[in-house]
């Protein structure tokens, strides 16, 4: 069986303020047009198909179209989840209508039932898991116990209370909230038949973007790539970069454009999945074409303004990082007249500037000083002592302003 895997849209994300439906239309035709070619007999979205819960109407339709291009029109079924991105309630909405068409949306944990595709060698058996809080799991696992005790046969809960069972207790965290979840998933099972799963969770060993909103505070959010046992391939969403996570059967497609600009190193791509008659799978990752490259440049302002063409393509969405030590005047602004899409400027010296112990920031500053106060600055944004010029231009200032204070 041939599936193509692909995570991670965000439709209707900006990037500094700058509207990206554009590139995200380009890039899907592109998603479309691949799964036709390559004759996949399913598209697996693994998540975070919009950037917010509530999106705008025009990213619907986008939405909408895609969708209705791949089911309708091509005739390939699509398996897609929600993220921790989206609406849980928004994507599963007409779930059960849209089934009958072959598209299979899974935003919330009241279904978990298996998609069953059928090739050449039997029954593939594809588990769709939303991205779920460890409170929802609590939640679920809540609900299936008082259904355990409404029977008369069982006894009463010890406690009284069926919101004290054991297995609810001990979902603390994202870990043990997969590991609940999975064990249902392996209850609808069957022997022969090939498993795949396609889920949304950072799995602990993953290599992390700027751009992907963090499931937790501290670690707790990891999953480790060890509860995926039982599965023949593990089809993820959630991570930015195409990886594989503990096992080359454990993969994560990557989002489908570059969102921050620490990304811009990725190759965006999606992912072909071959699936044997035993279930081992092989992943093709095929590139995509950006409409618009997400670089940075850097270099003096004068280098970026009266060499232009040293820096790639002008349209490119750009970030500028600065080498200059002293001011520049009005530098973005100027700089756009030669790059339209410039999004973001930085100063080198600034950037990578540490803060040491009994830096110009520290708490005893103010009894500093004027004068060691700006050397300590001087030395702390360009990593060269302050000249003899700018300790006399400082000095000149201070005198000034002590004499009109005097006054």
């Amino acid at each position: 069986m041939r599936l193509l895997h692909t995570a991670d849209w965000h439709l209707g994300r900006q990037l500094y303020g700058q509207s990206l439906i554009d590139d995200q239309d380009q890039l899907l035709d592109q998603v479309v047009r691949l799964a036709t070619d390559e004759h996949v007999d399913a598209v697996l979205i693994a998540g975070d198909v919009y950037d917010r819960a509530v999106p705008p109407a025009d990213v619907v339709s986008l939405l909408d179209r895609t969708l209705s291009r791949l089911v309708v029109e091509a005739r390939i079924p699509v398996i897609l989840i929600a993220g921790n991105h989206d609406s849980a309630e928004r994507i599963a909405f007409g779930g059960r209508i849209l089934a009958d068409q072959g598209l299979f949306v899974r935003g919330t944990l009241d279904t978990l039932s298996a998609v069953r595709l059928q090739d050449a060698h039997g029954t593939v058996a594809i588990h769709p898991l939303p991205y779920a809080e460890p409170v929802q799991v609590r939640a679920l696992n809540d609900r299936a116990h008082r259904s355990d005790l409404a029977d008369p046969v069982d006894p009463p809960h010890p406690s009284g209370s069926p919101d004290s069972s054991p297995c609810t207790e001990s979902i603390r965290d994202h870990a043990q909230a997969m590991a609940s979840l999975l064990d249902r998933l392996r209850a609808d099972q069957h022997a022969h038949e090939r498993q795949i799963l396609v889920s949304h969770a950072f799995v602990a060993g993953g290599a992390e973007s700027e751009s992907e909103r963090p499931l937790s505070v501290g670690g707790s959010g990891a999953v480790p790539p060890s509860l995926f046992t039982g599965f023949h391939h593990v089809a993820l969403g959630h991570l930015h970069r195409a990886q594989s996570v503990g096992a080359s059967h454990i993969a994560y497609s990557g989002s489908l454009f570059k969102y921050s600009f620490d990304e811009c190193e990725h190759t965006k791509s999606v992912s072909i999945i071959e699936i044997d008659a035993v279930g081992a799978s092989q992943v093709r990752r095929v590139p995509l074409t950006l409409r618009r490259d997400v670089r940075v440049i850097r270099a003096s302002f004068q280098e970026l303004l009266m060499q232009p063409e040293r820096f790639g393509a002008l349209n490119d969405y750009l970030c500028a990082q600065l080498t200059d030590t002293g001011p520049v005047l009005d530098a973005m602004a100027r700089l756009k007249q030669v790059y339209p899409h410039l999004l973001l400027m930085q100063f080198d010296a600034i950037r990578n500037v540490a803060q040491p112990e009994g830096s110009m920031a520290a708490s005893n500053a103010h009894r500093r000083q004027p004068l060691d106060v700006f050397s300590a600055f001087a030395q702390q944004i360009t990593g060269e002592p302050a000249s003899d010029e700018a300790r006399a231009w400082m000095v000149s200032a201070i005198e000034r302003l002590r004499a009109e204070d005097r006054s």
